[in-house]
């Protein structure tokens, strides 16, 4: 029986609309690909996420992929507010799986400027039960680390759990511990497949 629902916050229960917000600048598909391509899409982005470098450091790391564009990553990067939205339908959902009894944690590769710039989007956190930001432990998913790390400190017993994610490698990794596993396109979707699985979604 699921006890326990972990939930992904970026997609999930929040928005990361990394690409609308390229292109509020104006910026053509083939800039805000390239943007993409130098910043969030680069594999010193998994560094960041894991909290191992700063701000500052973590641009001059974009400006290095890519020297050309850097007026256009210092506007985008100037301001992460516009890029995280809290979903409508969070709080409410998290209220109700509450109600019925089911223990609520989350499990994401959040990056703490993220966390701090975005706060408003991410209000619903306190609702939760608990759960991992990637940079506050130096491990970002699918590290297999990360998840052992949930299911330790917070006493889990894996079979009685549900992950939802939008990444399958995440899911993949967290299969590897029994636990059970959604990947999340959409609300409705999620609901669905926690139902099969026995949960009252």
């Amino acid at each position: 029986m699921i006890t326990t629902i972990i939930f992904d916050i970026g997609n999930v229960l929040a928005d990361f609309t990394w690409r609308q917000h390229f292109e509020s600048f104006g910026y053509d598909e083939a800039m805000v690909d390239r943007i993409a391509k130098a910043s969030i899409l680069s594999d010193v982005w998994n560094e960041y996420d894991r909290g191992e470098m700063t701000d500052d450091e973590i641009f001059r790391e974009f400006v290095r992929n890519d020297p050309e564009i850097e007026p256009e990553l210092a506007k985008v990067f100037a301001n992460v507010k516009t890029i995280i939205s809290r979903n409508d339908y969070a709080i409410p959902w998290i209220q109700e799986l509450k109600r019925k009894g089911y223990r609520l944690l989350y499990l994401s590769n959040f990056s703490e400027k993220a966390e701090s710039e975005c706060a408003y989007a991410l209000d619903f956190i306190p609702y939760l039960d608990g759960g991992i930001m990637s940079y506050r432990e130096k491990l970002i998913k699918p590290m297999p680390e990360i998840y052992r790390l949930l299911i330790e400190r917070y006493h889990l017993t894996p079979e009685e759990c549900v992950f939802m994610d939008d990444t399958a490698a995440n899911l993949d990794a967290a299969a590897k511990f029994g636990i059970h596993t959604i990947l999340f396109t959409d609300k409705e979707q999620a609901v669905r497949e926690l139902r099969k699985l026995g949960v009252d979604a």
